[in-house]
């Protein structure tokens, strides 16, 4: 799933593909039953992920989806300063990025929401999106 030229999603239970670029881990756990090795990841952002109690809030229910959006977007306009996020910001400048999630569900996930919540932010400049 496709959001900028240089900001892509996938999961990361599936196997790297060459040249896609620096794969980042954006969940708040390690993936179940995947080595280091397996993933291929090349930085795990934890700090960015949903909160603890928004993950659990959420569920990976679809039918709650738009709460976990809105409350994670928040949780997102409140790091927006952080260490972590000016870490992605400038390896998505830099190139082509891959947020990776752990979820089975390749639609309703945190990182679709980080990679919208980007892409605004990239277009708009960091007061505005």
């Amino acid at each position: 799933m496709s959001r900028t030229p240089s900001l892509r999603i996938r999961r990361v239970y599936d196997p790297p593909e060459p040249g896609e670029g620096v794969r980042i881990l954006v969940d708040r756990l390690w993936p179940r039953g995947l080595s280091r090795e397996e993933a291929g990841i090349d930085l795990w952002l934890r700090d960015l992920a949903p909160s603890e109690a928004l993950r659990r809030a959420f569920g990976h229910d679809p039918a709650r989806f738009a709460a976990f959006r809105a409350a994670y977007r928040a949780e997102l306009d409140a790091a927006s300063g952080s260490e972590a996020m000016r870490e992605l910001l400038r390896r998505v400048a830099a190139g082509p990025v891959v947020l990776l999630y752990g979820a089975r569900d390749r639609e309703h996930n945190n990182a679709s929401v980080l990679a919208e919540w980007l892409t605004e932010r990239l277009r708009n400049g960091p007061g505005e999106g």
